[in-house]
């Protein structure tokens, strides 16, 4: 398939101006040398437009170009010459080095280096003459330092073009990391939500069910007081966690995350929402009271397994005792929660999966160890190791 090749704006300007240029110079008389084999003035007009014409190739085809001002540079010697023919010749072995490949990026330099020495030389040897290294440094000025010039700026735009790539990179990086970021805090988010919300959802559930199945006035009044007691702590919760997420809010104290200190209210809630369907919630402490508190990662992570845990007993677990223990044994702070495995009867409420899920996701943040599952016929066990400092790097 044949391609037309256009040549762009610039080498028809230089085209052009060279053109002009070289014909103001013949009109006006200047000529580079005299003597030579073909001295009718107009003789010179030939190379400068094959030269002009090779201007027009200078970057859509930069070796035929170069080829072509070679011949007509040659060509120019043997006429009266043109300073024009010239400069458009170094121009094109410019645009050559700069808009060839890069094979001929690299030779060309080399070429016009041994060319420009062995002129000199052999001149040199020629003339016996000091004045014959004059030639060979015009022709280091005609061949060597364009080419060198081409080098000089197509490395520094090789350099530009992969300043840009890196920048190009490296913002897609920051992108890939952003959108990481953002995919983890909504993770984060999420379990927060479950964690907070669930018990108390659960309840009012568990109670709204026994308040419309169980026809007594006393059994009813009782549930609703649970019921909205869970609701005004449920919105207290979502009130606290969607005044983490504002920016710029009116309150600009962070709420406090809640910690092991806070499990005695918490098994005390537990047992009035668990009242009706049996349940009886303890909880067994035995680290020492005057230990020194715990990371805050730590303690939270350890209140959401244990609210967690309650949650999914006041939902599945058999009328029974509920035991949260907690130890502390060197620098592992052990969390168990066991209830009694089976059915009850009464109203239960559904369960997403996501309880056992989150609290997974929140031991293996912390590099500790998780289990949850039937301990014997009768106990559901869910058990969390959580290392209380940061373990150390290994080489």
């Amino acid at each position: 398939m044949f391609t037309s090749i256009r040549p762009d704006r610039d080498a028809v300007a230089l085209a052009v101006s060279g053109l002009l240029g070289g014909l103001l110079l013949w009109r006006l008389g200047l000529h580079t040398q005299g003597g030579r084999p073909f001295s009718a003035p107009w003789i010179t007009l030939v190379p400068l437009t094959v030269m002009a014409s090779a201007e027009l190739l200078r970057r859509t085809a930069p070796r035929t170009a170069l080829t072509v001002g070679v011949l007509a540079l040659v060509a120019d010697q043997f006429t009266r010459g043109s300073l024009a023919t010239v400069l458009m010749f170094t121009d094109v072995m410019y645009a050559a080095v700069l808009y060839g490949t890069p094979a001929a990026a690299r030779r060309i330099p080399v070429a016009t280096l041994l060319i420009t020495v062995a002129s000199t030389i052999g001149f040199l040897a020629w003339f016996r003459r000091p004045e014959a290294l004059l030639i060979g440094l015009v022709i280091g000025l005609v061949s060597y330092i364009p080419a060198l010039t081409g080098v000089s700026v197509r490395s520094h735009r090789t350099a530009a073009d992969a300043a840009r790539l890196a920048a190009v990179q490296t913002a897609r990086l920051a992108e890939m990391d952003r959108v990481q970021a953002v995919i983890a805090e909504r993770a984060r988010m999420a379990r927060e939500l479950h964690d907070m919300v669930a018990n108390h959802l659960s309840a009012v559930a568990i109670h709204s069910t026994a308040a419309l199945s169980i026809d007594d006035p006393d059994t009813s009044r009782n549930a609703l007081k649970v019921i909205r007691e869970n609701s005004v702590e449920g919105l207290a919760e979502m009130r606290r966690l969607i005044g983490l997420l504002r920016e710029g809010g009116e309150d600009s104290a962070p709420a406090a995350a809640p910690t092991l200190a806070s499990l005695d209210a918490l098994i005390e809630q537990a047992n009035v929402n668990g009242a009706a369907a049996g349940l009886l919630c303890t909880l067994d402490d035995a680290r020492a009271a005057d230990g020194d508190a715990l990371p805050t990662p730590v303690e939270l992570a350890a209140y959401r397994i244990v609210q967690e845990s309650l949650t999914n007993a006041l939902k599945h677990a058999a009328p029974g005792p509920v035991t949260v223990r907690l130890g502390l044994s060197g620098d592992v702070l052990a969390v168990e929660v066991t209830s009694v495995s089976g059915s009850r009867p009464g109203p239960t409420a559904p369960g997403s999966g996501a309880g056992l899920v989150g609290m997974r996701e929140r031991v293996a943040l912390l590099g500790g160890t998780f289990e949850a599952g039937r301990d014997g016929p009768e106990l559901w066990r869910v058990r969390a190791e959580l290392p209380v400092r940061e373990r150390e790097m290994r080489e």
